[in-house]
């Protein structure tokens, strides 16, 4: 596939930046379908922790007040949830199994995932065993 260079518009900032012809063959590779909506130097500034005002994982009010602020080590968290729900969105209950077969030993396992098929799936022994043996 053919690449040329775009020019884009940075949400944060309003300056125009150009989207090289080698950056959109690097997305296309890494599968990313959408192109950047910030310029390189909004980019680094929000990987800095300037861009906190999304509320994003980074913002630590969120959270009953972070870790600075506590006087014991019970306190500080509130328990709460933010209304999205804990945990990247999963609000808690049960969480659907799937079973699978073991690729080393052939049993059939529970997983909390849906395999995709292009990676070998264990069982919880055979799991901790690739594990300890991958280690060092």
């Amino acid at each position: 596939m053919s690449y040329a260079d775009k020019t884009l518009t940075c949400r944060d900032c309003g300056t125009q930046f150009v989207f090289t012809a080698g950056e959109q063959e690097f997305y296309s590779q890494k599968g990313f379908t959408n192109e950047p909506t910030r310029c390189p130097n909004c980019r680094q500034a929000r990987k800095q922790g300037g861009g906190r005002s999304s509320g994003g994982y980074g913002d630590r009010d969120s959270y009953g007040g972070g870790y600075g602020d506590r006087d014991s080590y019970g306190g500080g968290y509130s328990g709460g949830r933010r209304s999205g729900g804990g945990r990247g969105g999963y609000s808690g209950g049960e969480r659907e199994m799937h079973s699978v077969t073991c690729a080393s030993c052939g049993k059939e396992a529970k997983v909390p995932f849906l395999p995709r098929g292009d990676k070998p799936v264990y069982c919880d022994d055979c799991f901790q065993q690739q594990r300890r043996s991958s280690r060092w």
